[in-house]
């Protein structure tokens, strides 16, 4: 190992102190402690062009445990490392920037944020436990590229507590992923206290060793075993984890109390703390070196590409290749299903995209692809968050990920789908089995709250002008073909919504849709009704009983969440200026984006018929929502009342 990576250890650990007093805020207890570690990867082991972040044979770091940041970015700026939001935008990282750690217009960002402007990273992370899922993504998108890279994750002792840490080495052990590395930093300390005997480096070596890994168990402040043990990562058939012994605050003895967990030091023990710094130095008898080691480069040449939209061919012809024209002959088909058939189209169009799945892909319908592409369908099992967090690392690694599994389950995985819009990733989640129509199955796997979650996102700039996610919800085939093929190309967070039961064509076969759009399916003089989903297909069944009985409505199936309002809102004031909107779901989706819209506008006003109580199980889809009152006849009672 170059002789000046020790100092050059040293002065990482004073910057750290520097730039966490001047933010005022951070944790240098817990970067101290990875001093040596990072130090080896960054200056030493990795293979990767500080000058250029975005090379994709860069070997890459994904530091799950967020908190301990600014010795990353210690390391970073002494090696002049690449920072911007783009490569046009590219700027080199200098000593001084440390010291902006934490402040709005930084690129430093409180935990690592890649769309803040530190490319270095593949995605936020700080929420605990996500970063080796992440890393598997990386390493599964590095197979599929033909890279030989290896992807290092660095994870807390007390985050190793954490299940999702522990679904993603299954998922690593499954998958046969050598190149992917978990770096356990074992400083014995938790955020309030000492971490649980469960989480010691010899316990979390003993259940890495259970799993299949090779363990190298490693004083974390040696660099000669730090350096060792990454040599072994990416050998064949050997699936290689780090356990790394280290001591929280390493080198300054304020900073090493269990206490001390997020404190940076006041301005007045800084000097104190970087001469405990240089005594420690002397006494390891380290020589101060001004020479920055340059680290080795990535063994693969970057190839420009320049992304292309994809093109799905004709709906019928889709249909077709996945068995389905019997259903559409019938015109019974559901959303779900046509899913299917569009992820299976897409992958004949596009090696990019991929798909994941949580054990329900005869459900799901993903199944279709995962024969046709065993290659590029990766099975997470029953673990939605480490296959979220998978997706998240597949989009870095340049793939168009679609992950799918009920609705209901992808909840367990808000906090990464979080982790994800923060990332600005491109993931497309699909959530089949939605709303009340579900039936017989019961509330425990109907999601309800699901709608009212996403559009908070969709309501939000994602710093580009963009929404921070997209929610498309198809009525019918048509539809959920079409949007599929959308997310598609929709370079952010999607949230495609599917449902169960089969229903009629909508829609003819060439219709087209449009991110915010809205499509008007009958038009009257009396209140407009608007749904989505499989509601549209409900509250069509109201409107002919409505038409029989004298009473024309105008239906809009809102099939998209940011929603364009204005074409609704101006078809009410044509009528009598009052709407009706129908979810079978929880409030917070459609009836909340629309009744925001007309407080705004101040002249429609706008009635909600969604999910009144928590639902149970009943026979039939229809009988549950009949007794939540969002029956055909419910819905058409509602309209002659407002009409």
């Amino acid at each position: 190992m170059n002789r000046a990576i020790p100092s050059r250890a040293i002065q990482m650990g004073k910057n750290v102190v520097r730039m966490t007093t001047a933010a005022g805020s951070g944790h240098p207890s817990s970067a101290l402690s990875l001093v040596h570690v990072v130090a080896a990867l960054m200056y030493n082991q990795m293979r990767y062009d500080p000058a250029d972040p975005w090379h994709p044979g860069n070997d890459r770091l994904v530091l799950s445990e967020g908190h301990a940041v600014p010795v990353v970015y210690a390391a970073y700026a002494d090696l002049g490392g690449v920072v911007g939001k783009s490569p046009e935008q590219r700027r080199a990282l200098k000593l001084e920037d440390l010291l902006t750690l934490r402040e709005l217009d930084s690129v430093l960002d409180g935990h690592p944020n890649p769309a803040e402007g530190f490319p270095f990273f593949d995605a936020a992370t700080g929420s605990l436990g996500q970063g080796l899922s992440v890393g598997a993504g990386l390493g599964l998108a590095a197979r599929l590229n033909g890279l030989d890279k290896r992807v290092f994750v660095i994870i807390g002792d007390g985050e190793a507590r954490e299940g999702q840490i522990w679904e993603a080495l299954d998922f690593i052990v499954d998958h046969n992923l050598t190149h992917v590395c978990p770096i356990f930093n074992c400083n014995g300390q938790g955020q309030a206290d000492y971490v649980s005997p469960q989480q010691s480096a010899k316990a979390l070596a003993a259940k890495l060793k259970a799993y299949g890994f090779k363990v190298e168990v490693v004083d974390g402040h040696d660099l000669a075993q730090v350096g060792k043990a990454l040599k072994k990562v990416g050998k064949k058939d050997r699936l290689t984890a780090i356990v790394a012994k280290t001591e929280k605050g390493w080198g300054v003895k304020s900073l090493k109390a269990h206490t001390n967990h997020g404190k940076p030091l006041p301005a007045g023990e800084v000097d104190a703390a970087i001469e405990s710094l240089d005594h420690t130095a002397a006494r390891l008898e380290i020589v101060s070196c001004d020479d920055v080691p340059r680290p080795k480069a990535p063994r693969h040449k970057p190839e420009p590409t320049q992304p292309a939209k994809i093109v799905l061919g004709p709906f019928a012809e889709a249909i077709e290749r996945a068995g389905m024209s019997g259903a559409v002959a019938k015109n019974a088909l559901s959303t779900r299903r046509a899913y299917g058939a569009a992820l299976l189209a897409l992958g004949h169009a596009d090696q990019r995209v991929v798909a994941v799945d949580g054990d329900v892909s005869n459900s799901t319908f993903a199944n279709l692809f995962g024969k046709a592409f065993p290659d590029r369908f990766f099975e997470c099992k029953i673990a939605e968050q480490n296959m979220i967090s998978v997706a998240v690392g597949l989009a870095a690694g340049g793939m168009i990920p679609f992950a799918s599994s009920f609705a209901k389950f992808l909840s367990r995985g808000y906090d990464q789908i979080e982790m994800a819009a923060i990332t600005r990733a491109n993931v497309n989640l699909v959530g089949s089995h939605s709303g009340a129509s579900l039936g017989a199955d019961g509330p425990s796997q109907m999601s309800l709250p699901d709608l009212g979650f996403f559009r908070g996102y969709t309501r939000a700039d994602d710093g580009r002008g963009r929404p921070a996610a997209v929610i498309f919800h198809p009525a019918d085939a048509v539809a959920a073909y079409r949007l599929t093929e959308l997310a598609a190309n929709t370079p952010n967070l999607c949230y495609l919504r599917t449902h169960r039961p089969d229903v009629p064509l909508i829609y003819a076969q060439d219709a087209g849709f449009a991110i915010g759009g809205s499509c008007q399916l009958t038009d009257g003089n009396g209140p407009t009704i608007v749904s989505s989903g499989y509601m549209v297909t409900v509250c069509m069944q109201a409107v002919r009983e409505l038409e029989s009985s004298g009473l024309r409505c105008s239906l809009f199936d809102a099939y998209c969440l940011p929603l364009d309002a204005e074409p609704i809102l101006a078809t009410a004031r044509r009528a009598n200026g009052k709407i009706l909107v129908v979810e079978d779901n929880f409030v917070g989706g459609f009836y909340s984006a629309l009744a925001e819209a007309a407080a705004e506008a101040g002249d429609v006003r706008v009635f909600g018929a969604t999910c009144p109580r928590v639902p149970k199980s009943g026979k039939t889809g229809d009988a549950v929502l009949a007794s939540l009152a969002l029956g055909p006849q419910d819905i058409a009672a509602r309209a002659r009342a407002l009409a």
